[in-house]
C-alpha cells in the first residue's frame, strides 16, 4: 500500500500538464503571476494565437550584425501557459548573435541560409567550449542557461529560426551584465608578491 501511495504521490507531483485547453494572456490585466493571467475564454479569437512576419527579412543595422524578431507571449498571448516560443535571426556577413543566456529555456536553432559558427560554454569547473559550423537545414541546440553564440561565417547573409522551451525566455546579454556592473564588482587582478 505504501508503494502505490508513493507511487501515486510522485506522479502527482510531476504533473505540468495545463488544466484547460488555453490560457491565452490578458495583456490589460494589473495582475502578474508566474505567467500572464487568463483572458475570459469566451472572448478568444483566432488573432490570440497568430503572429505574422516572420517571412520578412530583419533590419539588420545593429551593432552586431543581426537581428532577432522574437515570437514570444508578448507577440501571440495565446503563448501564455504553453512553454514554448521562437524567434527569427538576420545575419550580414559577418554578423554575430553576441554572448548571451536564456534564463528559463533551452533553444534549438535550424539555419534556413548561410553557414553559422555556433557553441555554447559549459558549466563550472570545465568552462568548455562546444561549437561547430552549421549550415542550411543544420539544427543545433543550446542548453537552458548556458553562455552560447552565433556567427555568420558566410560570405552572404544568413537565417535561422529557433525555437525555445519557454513562452518568456528571458535573455541576459554577458556584454550588457558586464557594463552595469559596479566598479567594485568587476574583476580586479590579484598582485604578484
Amino acid at each position: 500500500m505504501s508503494l502505490i501511495l508513493t507511487l501515486f504521490c510522485s506522479g502527482l507531483a510531476l504533473e505540468i500538464s495545463p488544466l484547460q485547453d488555453f490560457c491565452v494572456a490578458d495583456t490589460s490585466s494589473a495582475v502578474r503571476l508566474n505567467g500572464l493571467t487568463c483572458k475570459n475564454p469566451v472572448l478568444v479569437e483566432a488573432n490570440d494565437f497568430y503572429y505574422g512576419g516572420l517571412n520578412l527579412p530583419g533590419n539588420k543595422t545593429t551593432q552586431s550584425g543581426t537581428r532577432v524578431t522574437s515570437v514570444n507571449v508578448a507577440q501571440i498571448p495565446g503563448l501564455n501557459t504553453l512553454g514554448i516560443s521562437m524567434a527569427r535571426i538576420d545575419y550580414i556577413p559577418g554578423g554575430v548573435n553576441p554572448p548571451h543566456i536564456h534564463p528559463r529555456a533551452t533553444e534549438i536553432l535550424v539555419v534556413l541560409e548561410g553557414s553559422l559558427h555556433v557553441g555554447f560554454v559549459t558549466s563550472n569547473p570545465e568552462n568548455r567550449l562546444i561549437s561547430t559550423v552549421i549550415h542550411m537545414g543544420d539544427v543545433f541546440v543550446f542548453p537552458v542557461g548556458l553562455v552560447h553564440f552565433q556567427r555568420n561565417v558566410g560570405y552572404g547573409n544568413a537565417i535561422a529560426l529557433l525555437a525555445l522551451s519557454s513562452q518568456n525566455p528571458g535573455l541576459i546579454s554577458i556584454e550588457n551584465a558586464e557594463q552595469i556592473l559596479p566598479e567594485q564588482v568587476k574583476f580586479i587582478p590579484r598582485h604578484s608578491k
